[in-house]
């Protein structure tokens, strides 16, 4: 398979970040929101709509956040992100899936009725079913689209 074309540092171009958040929302969102309804038996529609916000805020801290985890593990290891072994790759998720709740526990509170305790539940049942798709999207993604060195 060919690799992405990315920059001297090894990390992926702003064109290919955009469209490998992009994917990872957009299935996330197909898989997560009926989930959420089954869950805590909401309509189907009201679930798409909150998922859809969360899922924005959440592309906007995962674009920054993946950057800079990249950017750290390539100056500390001089690895690439699609090399990344799987004890960071956990790493990795489970850091994302903890600071997106920080950022998306008050969408879901503004959104629903549930309360703040409610919301910070909701959250981290999301955070959950994010942190394991996040893990199996991101090896999947790095094996399609590895990234090239120049």
């Amino acid at each position: 398979m060919d690799a992405v074309p990315s920059a001297a540092n090894g990390l992926r171009s702003a064109r290919e970040r955009v469209a490998q958040t992009l994917w990872f929302e957009g299935i996330g969102l197909l898989l997560v929101a009926p989930l959420y309804a089954w869950v805590t038996d909401s309509r189907t529609a009201e679930s798409f709509a909150m998922v859809a916000v969360v899922s924005v805020a959440v592309m906007i801290w995962a674009a920054f956040y993946n950057t800079l985890f990249d950017v750290a593990e390539r100056r500390a290891t001089g690895r690439v992100a699609s090399d990344r072994p799987h004890g960071l790759r956990t790493l990795h998720a489970v850091g994302l899936e903890i600071s997106s709740v920080v950022v998306t526990t008050p969408v879901i509170w503004a959104m629903t009725d549930l309360g703040w305790w409610g919301a910070l539940l909701a959250d981290l049942g999301l955070a959950a079913a994010y942190t394991v798709y996040g893990y199996l999207f991101h090896w999947g993604y790095d094996r399609l689209r590895p990234v090239a060195l120049k």
